[in-house]
């Protein structure tokens, strides 16, 4: 590859834009200037030299239902990102977990330019609920770059050449993360218990999750004049939360911005969580956390009967057990969620045993190994090299 390679990079949501960022780097590192990055994401894209024709915000959509409702914007975007791909005519276009929209895109790149390779980064968890769209991810790209070691045999048995790389989450480093920096920010002093508080990075999931989740605050706050509770909002959320946090309490503070948000984790005593990737940084900065998370009623009901697991959290699934208390649908109340917390915060024992057993789980999900960022960055330019030879 000789000339500049363009790779177009598509992320729909925060953990997408985060993943892709990190990519990216990892590629730079490897080709210098030889490479130019274009396609969708936020922030982190944007800088690694990303210019997103739209803000992602409006994809980050969770539900059967609400997916319907957003079906017209969402073919929008997924048209606009082909237009774009028409435009730059890139050599490799990575789509970034967010299934719904990733897997719109694929097909629409494969009508509006057959020969440009396809690779999926992160797949649907197939053996955990809807194993049909192994097949389906089969038919519509050519390679997955997977994030769980459980993945290859799913996708292989569909056709799918897949390649294991492993989970960048895991390779976050808090070594850096200053609690005493977050305490600063907030005023808190050095034994005051802190309750961090992450409502999710999506419109949707801040309309379900942060009222139980203030619900279970104000209870902790008014049983304990000494606790402090910080929220930490995503960028696709931020202006949304600011306002619906005017006038609360001057013991709940909000957060922006992975440094503080990394130094919050390291800080807290015990963190509320909306399922998701967070809760596997929450392990890594060894937090003790309790998972909460409501999915609109018809779509619970649709996809229920779908999940083959028994768990929604990945150290729960990785450990076969509930390290982590999930509270989930009518079970996620502020007295139930405030219960909870209370039980980690008024037993120290109780948090040490869930952080230990939190460290076993990160091991069986691939703690420690190659950099998956790295990986993924290789894995592409053999593909590349593969399809040129």
């Amino acid at each position: 590859m000789t000339q500049q390679l363009c790779v177009m990079l598509v992320a729909a949501e925060a953990s997408g834009d985060d993943r892709g960022a990190r990519l990216a780097r990892a590629l730079r590192q490897r080709l210098g200037q030889g490479v130019r990055f274009v396609g969708t994401g936020g922030e982190k894209l944007a800088a690694e030299g990303v210019a997103s024709p739209f803000n992602i915000a409006e994809l980050s959509i969770v539900g059967v239902f609400e997916g319907l409702l957003a079906y017209r914007r969402v073919m929008r975007r997924v048209a606009d990102t082909a237009a774009l791909a028409q435009r730059e005519n890139p050599d490799v276009a990575v789509l970034i977990d967010s299934w719904g929209f990733t897997i719109r895109v694929a097909r629409a790149l494969r009508r509006a330019a057959p020969g440009l390779p396809l690779v999926k980064y992160v797949g649907p968890q197939v053996w955990a609920w809807r194993p049909g769209r192994a097949r389906i991810l089969a038919s519509a790209v050519d390679h997955l770059l997977s994030i769980n070691a459980v993945d290859p045999p799913y996708f292989a048995a569909a056709g799918l050449a897949t390649t294991f790389v492993g989970d960048a989450t895991l390779a976050l480093d808090f070594t850096d993360a200053d609690p005493a920096c977050l305490r600063a920010e907030i005023g808190a002093s050095v034994e005051a218990p802190i309750l961090l508080v992450l409502p999710g990075s999506r419109p949707g999931e801040l309309n379900r999750m942060l009222p139980p989740f203030l619900d279970a605050a104000t209870i902790l706050l008014k049983a304990r004049p000494d606790l402090e509770v910080v929220i930490a909002a995503a960028a696709t959320i931020a202006e949304d939360l600011r306002g619906r946090l005017s006038g609360a309490s001057d013991r709940i503070h909000l957060i922006e911005g992975e440094e503080l948000k990394r130094a919050a984790m390291k800080a807290a005593t015990v963190a509320l969580a909306c399922s998701g990737t967070v809760t596997t940084e929450l392990a890594l900065a060894g937090c003790p956390f309790v998972v909460g998370y409501r999915l609109g009623p018809m779509t619970h009901a649709v996809l229920k009967p779908l999940l083959r697991t028994r768990y929604i959290t990945l150290v729960n699934i990785a450990a076969g057990q509930e390290i982590a208390r999930e509270r989930l649908q009518g079970a996620c109340t502020g007295p139930r969620l405030a219960s909870d917390i209370a039980a980690l915060l008024d037993d120290p024992a109780a948090r040490r045993c869930q952080v230990e057993a939190q460290n076993v789980a990160l091991s069986k999900m691939g703690r420690g190994g190659p950099n998956p960022s790295e990986a993924a960055a290789d894995a592409i330019l053999a593909i590349l090299e593969a399809r040129e030879a």
